[in-house]
């Protein structure tokens, strides 16, 4: 296991008594990644026990992914991998269009606004239907999170490298 593996989701439980788990995406390209013929790192990442698995079949079902493993063809088989962890290789990534970040690069990039005021750090990425929404958690004491949404007209720059994120704040946003 050498090099850095991304966390693409999460085996959140069973679905029937045919081996089929829930996933909780944490990733992009969620369609990809779980796509039949897909190979997954799955992880216990308190133990640090994986073995790697072959998707069979997936579908989209309200918030999670249905998922079918090779292999995996009863719930009794299945029921030991709740909470588990699915991972790629960093080098199974795609290349990105300039302006189009993958999640990990994102969270845990500090949020300044085009005045110079820093607002916290993005600790999750929500995506409720036009756009993404970043969660900014505040400094302690400073209030509750922020909720910035991933529109042209509030993020300004997106520096990576830095893990810096520059935002104009609109009216009623904060």
């Amino acid at each position: 296991m050498n090099g850095k593996w991304l966390t693409v989701g999460k085996v959140v439980n069973t679905h029937g008594i045919k081996g089929e788990v829930k996933v909780l995406s944490q990733s992009d390209f969620a369609d990809e990644r779980f796509a039949p013929g897909s190979k997954l790192l799955l992880q216990d990442e308190e133990r640090g026990t994986s073995l790697e698995v072959k998707i069979v079949s997936s579908r989209s079902h309200k918030n999670v992914y249905i998922v079918k493993l090779d292999g995996f063809d009863d719930i009794n088989v299945v029921e030991k991998y709740k909470g588990w962890a699915l991972k790629i290789s960093e080098d199974q990534q795609g290349k990105l269009d300039e302006g189009e970040y993958y999640y990990h690069e994102i969270i845990g990039c500090r949020v300044i606004t085009d005045e110079g005021e820093e607002l916290g750090t993005i600790t999750e990425i929500l995506s409720p239907g036009a756009n993404d929404v970043w969660v900014v958690e505040r400094p302690k004491g400073a209030g509750k999170p922020i909720l910035i949404p991933v529109i042209d007209d509030v993020l300004l720059r997106v520096d990576v490298a830095e893990k810096a994120v520059t935002v104009k704040l609109m009216e009623g946003l904060i």
